[in-house]
């Protein structure tokens, strides 16, 4: 056989750090490149912003700043903080924030640089190390030892961090790790569960409730689509820089290295939706909290501490219901409800809450105010965009509307703002939830395709120039969000106009320095990098050996599917049984119609092949420790009746572009602002 088809399949599919929702940052280093500086428009308006922000709640400043035991830079090694925090801490005050960045956004960054280091949250019980990537991980006293609760997301984050908090605690710190325990399924949460496993071969691992599922399935159908718009929200190739990425709104952004993954000995949650465990002699009560800001979540109680682990349910920020890298719409009103459960249930036994992200916060009084504030945050989101709907406002105007109706109470409070998730892109994503994309109105019911609108838009204008000189008109008066509607519809048609480019990448650069959510300026800050020079390297495509190695055959026969090219495949039907001898499992697969379907059965079924292959040896193809072509001429795979099949099957499948467009992007020798963009390492770097 001239090509393996599994290998090539499997090579192909590409597990993102988006696993998130996170919708993380990549912060990389491409250079000193900057942006155009702030319209007056732009810094009239984030004045404006800043006069109805509350500088003087400096309590998450006072909760991070307590208990610090060591400062990351005091560590022997090159801990991973300073590859990403920018901001000189002699300079940055949070009420200062440069003209290219909206005020509340700048308060949230330097709050997020602020934690540096080793962290006591109960004396000689639980320890957290901050700073180091994008989650924190939680170190927990047990009777022989420590239990890592959330370990990061690379390997060599959490080794740096494991060997950090075990120098500098103050005491404990040769006792061992005896246990591990994920929060939930996104990749800053597990990745580096491999370094603890390496130093701890012992360590017992707890997950959340069907967390391997829920990892594997998350971004593999849409990960290629994924993939290439979270370069986008994460500003991938954007700099560190006031006029690029300043906070990744959960903290300052990823480590880099290697995501891992060590499968869970024990998943919570199966059988009651409070479960408790004695855990090394630490009674730990744990609540299902999934499908809330993960499909697989959980919460932690711990009595004999008083402490509460929130997961990500909190933190300082609101957060995404609607991721913008695309994602499930998430359950605002069970988000809600579980913030609830949570108050009700140990609200008045709790004495410090601890999360994932963001600094803890001690007081029973204080805790409870912040979790009802997060409560009602996420329950006026579902609740008002309903009310909302329900008197006939539609998706296209609730992202204004549902701040016209937002209570004070909410806006003053610094711990419910959009810098994850804003009440915009929520309140959309609720309405689409309930009620779909479609707002009922017959002109949307069936529109023209992008391309073809746009071309009429500009006739029915007065053409391209007639818009230029409307758009440059409103951009000078500072009105950007229609100009930038209006342009993008002249640059769809003529992707040659320098002047329309320009004006175009020079609007959605304003509304990014306006911008309070971290995902909307670096969607519209890459947005005009990408109009003006291209798509520059430096998008993460991070593959993780260990977690693809979990993918079921089901996973990957319903990826195959999604590949399959429709026109190819309608005239090449077959059938094939995959036979698993080493887990006895059979799937039936069936080309029919364009269309390749699967279905695990309980014997071989009449068809036109058999591939026999092992599902070990499927693990050790993912792991690039053997290939196709290997376990057919060793005997330890091998096909039956029509081999052609496979050929069938691999000449209808497609290979996915991994920078498909998103933006009009210049043709070579038609960049506009280049200059903007040039660093030593790349003076050329864009894909056309």
């Amino acid at each position: 056989m001239k090509k393996s088809i599994l290998s090539v399949l499997i090579s192909s599919i590409s597990f993102g750090v988006t696993a998130a929702d996170h919708n993380h940052a990549h912060l990389n280093s491409i250079g000193e490149q900057g942006g155009k500086n702030a319209s007056q428009a732009t810094i009239e308006y984030n004045n404006e912003f800043a006069e109805t922000l509350n500088f003087k709640d400096l309590r998450a400043f006072e909760n991070n700043n307590r208990g610090l035991i060591a400062e990351l830079d005091k560590a022997s090694g090159d801990i991973i903080r300073n590859s990403f925090n920018f901001i000189d801490p002699d300079s940055a005050n949070a009420d200062n924030a440069p003209d290219s960045v909206n005020p509340s956004l700048w308060r949230q960054a330097v709050l997020n640089q602020a934690a540096e280091g080793l962290y006591e949250v109960v004396p000689g019980k639980i320890y957290q190390v901050r700073g180091t990537d994008l989650s924190s991980i939680s170190f927990i006293r047990s009777d022989n030892g420590w239990i890592a609760y959330d370990v990061l997301l690379t390997k060599e984050s959490a080794a740096q961090s494991l060997k950090f908090f075990q120098e500098n605690v103050p005491q404990g710190g040769k006792l061992p790790i005896v246990a591990m325990i994920y929060s939930h399924s996104h990749a800053d949460h597990f990745g580096g569960s491999r370094a603890i496993k390496t130093a701890y071969p012992d360590v017992k691992v707890y997950g959340s409730r069907h967390i391997t599922k829920e990892i594997v399935d998350e971004n593999v159908l849409a990960g290629n689509a994924m993939s290439r718009r979270a370069a986008y929200q994460y500003g991938a190739t954007l700099n560190r820089h006031e006029h690029g990425i300043v906070d990744a709104a959960l903290a300052k952004g990823l480590s880099k290295g290697e995501i891992t993954y060590v499968l869970p000995d024990y998943e919570l949650n199966h059988n009651e939706e409070i479960e408790t465990l004695v855990i090394d002699g630490l009674e730990m009560q744990f609540m299902d909290a999934s499908g809330t800001e993960a499909a697989s979540e959980m919460v932690t109680y711990i009595p004999s501490m008083k402490a509460l682990w929130t997961g990500e349910l909190t933190y300082q920020g609101m957060h995404n219901i609607y991721t913008l890298r695309g994602a499930k719409v998430r359950d605002s009103l069970k988000w809600s409800k579980k913030i609830n459960e949570m108050l009700v249930t140990w609200g008045k036994q709790t004495d410090v809450l601890f999360a994932s992200h963001s600094s803890p916060i001690w007081g029973n009084g204080e805790i409870s105010e912040y979790l009802k504030m997060q409560r009602d945050a996420y329950g006026f989101t579902h609740n008002q965009t309903l009310r909302l709907a329900n008197d006939g406002y539609v998706m296209q105007d609730l992202g204004d509307k549902i701040y016209e109706v937002m209570p004070d109470s909410i806006q003053q409070s610094w711990h419910t703002n959009g810098y994850h998730g804003t009440y915009s892109h929520n309140a959309r994503a609720v309405y689409n939830m309930y009620l779909g994309y479609f707002d009922m109105n017959p002109a949307n019911l069936n529109p023209l395709p992008i391309k073809a609108e746009s071309a009429k838009f500009v006739e029915y204008m007065g053409g391209s120039q007639m818009i230029l000189q409307k758009a440059q008109a409103d951009f000078n008066k500072g009105e950007y969000r229609f100009a930038a509607t209006a342009l993008n519809k002249v640059i769809q048609v003529e992707p040659d106009n320098k002047e329309v480019r320009k004006l175009l990448a020079d609007t959605y650069e304003q509304l990014g320095y306006q911008s309070e959510g971290a995902g909307w300026r670096n969607t519209y800050l890459t947005g005009a990098q990408e109009l003006r020079v291209g798509t520059l390297p430096g998008a993460s495509k991070t593959a993780s050996a260990d977690v693809l190695s979990e993918m079921t055959i089901e996973n990957l026969l319903d990826y195959m599917a999604v590949k399959v090219d429709s026109l190819r495949a309608q005239h090449t039907p077959f059938t094939l049984n995959v036979v698993l001898p080493d887990t006895k499992n059979v799937f039936f697969v069936e080309m029919s119609n364009g269309n390749l379907n699967n279905i695990k059965v309980e014997k071989q079924q009449k068809a036109d092949a058999a591939l026999f292959i092992n599902r070990s040896d499927v693990t050790k193809i993912i792991l690039q420790q053997t290939t196709l072509e290997k376990l057919f001429e060793s005997g330890q795979a091998g096909i039956q009746g029509d081999k052609s099949v496979l050929e069938k099957l691999a000449a209808s499948m497609v290979e996915f572009d991994e920078t498909f467009e998103i933006v009009p992007r210049p043709a070579k020798g038609q960049e506009v602002d280049a200059q903007l963009y040039q660093t030593s390492e790349n003076h050329d770097g864009h894909d056309h």
